[in-house]
């Protein structure tokens, strides 16, 4: 038996080696290509790596290979292919990772196997708090972004008293407790609270409880298809007439799923817009184009690209994807650059910094095209975007 494990070893060591002689860099988009979070990740994310490891390409000659692969937003299914991808296929980065369940199973394989995890679709704050890495990079937004951030406007506009919608996982539960924290805070009160499971289609008896709590505000604190569903049958109930209706997160892709004159007047808080400026236009125009389904790049799509890239040129600085360890801490080390985020750092928790946008939908009457839909009413700095890096319990901010 112990033959047989050494000869293993040698054998695994073999492989690694033969990867790094060959200069192939192996990375894994892994998300939701077939449910509620496919247009706003799926497809969309693997060509944002692919863009990445073209635009890597032109200033080293390494090579990069792209593979994909749908969780089905199961925490097992993920953590299945997380151990096979690195484990038999020489996987050295994942990436995406919306469902924060997954993200946090697939965060404890790749640190137990060395190698690097970029979260951009994934949600929880954990992920930089009590459960974050040396190995895991958290890139484009997280529940603590979005809940304080919308909660704390909302609170600002009036709205004291809140009633929860809420994804029943990891994510949705996060994303309600840190909305729940600054409500508190900043002397608003939550009146109560229900959870649907994950793809739920007919919301009307968890919208029908948050109507007759009375609540001033109601928060659908889930998103993707979800969150396009409540806010279409929210609509349809009027509950807009008497309750102010809050989507703690609502991306991109929501907006012509939802029509602008259902939508308009909606307030969101993202990382990136595709029409920010020329650099972001010129790359989402080139995404546009070669994208399934037409569709422009929200930020987590910009989040795949960015972190990629970045890791990417952490690899060339280190000389190898072997060590994931030190690939992050290069990553850390080194100022991010890119063209949808400018410059930036990544934090001793893994925790990426940049401005969040507030973004307001426009009305069927401003808007000139499908995906002019958004339009910039503010900026919070990176410094007050995020939770400050002492608040997380992150064991690594500490070291």
């Amino acid at each position: 038996m112990r033959y047989l494990w050494i000869l293993l070893a040698s054998c695994l060591a073999i492989g690694s080696a033969k990867a790094e002689m060959n200069g192939a860099i192996r990375i894994g988009v892994l998300n939701d290509m077939s449910s509620v979070y496919a247009d706003f990740q799926g497809p969309g994310s693997v060509l944002a790596a692919q863009m990445a490891a073209e635009d890597f390409a032109k200033i080293s000659k390494r090579k990069v290979e792209i593979l994909s692969a749908d969780h089905q937003n199961k925490p097992d299914v993920g953590a299945g292919v997380a151990r096979r991808w690195l484990d038999v296929e020489g996987i050295d980065m994942i990436a995406d990772l919306p469902n924060s369940a997954v993200a946090l199973a697939v965060s404890d394989i790749v640190r137990e196997k060395n190698r690097v995890m970029i979260g951009s679709g994934a949600g929880t704050a954990l992920l930089t708090g009590a459960r974050c890495s040396p190995n895991t990079v958290h890139w484009t937004y997280d529940t603590w972004s979005m809940g304080h951030a919308l909660a704390r406007g909302v609170i600002e506009g009036g709205g004291k008293s809140w009633f929860f919608v809420t994804a029943d996982y990891a994510f949705g539960h996060d994303l309600e407790k840190q909305a729940t924290d600054e409500i508190m805070a900043s002397g608003g009160k939550v009146i109560g609270a229900v959870r649907h499971p994950i793809g739920t289609s007919d919301f009307s008896s968890f919208l029908l409880q948050a109507q007759s709590s009375g609540a001033q505000v109601i928060a659908l604190a889930n998103a993707g298809g979800d969150t396009v569903n409540s806010v279409k049958q929210a609509a349809e109930f009027n509950l807009g007439a008497k309750q102010q209706i809050v989507a703690l997160i609502f991306d991109l892709q929501a907006v012509p799923a939802l029509g602008l004159k259902t939508a308009q007047g909606l307030t969101a808080v993202n990382a990136f817009y595709w029409d920010m400026d020329e650099k972001t236009r010129e790359w989402s125009t080139r995404y546009q184009a070669r994208h399934p389904k037409k569709m422009m790049p929200n930020h987590m799509h910009a989040g795949v690209y960015a972190g990629t890239l970045h890791y990417l040129k952490a690899v060339e600085k280190v000389g190898s994807p072997a060590d994931g360890k030190a690939v992050v801490e290069a990553m850390k080390a080194m100022p991010t650059d890119d063209p949808l985020f400018g410059t930036g750092q990544i934090r001793a928790d893994g925790r990426k910094l940049h401005p969040m946008y507030l973004l307001q939908v426009k009305t069927p009457a401003e808007s000139k095209s499908e995906w002019d839909v958004f339009k910039v009413a503010g900026t919070i700095p990176a410094d007050k975007a995020f939770r400050p890096l002492k608040e997380g319990g992150c064991p690594l901010a500490t070291n």
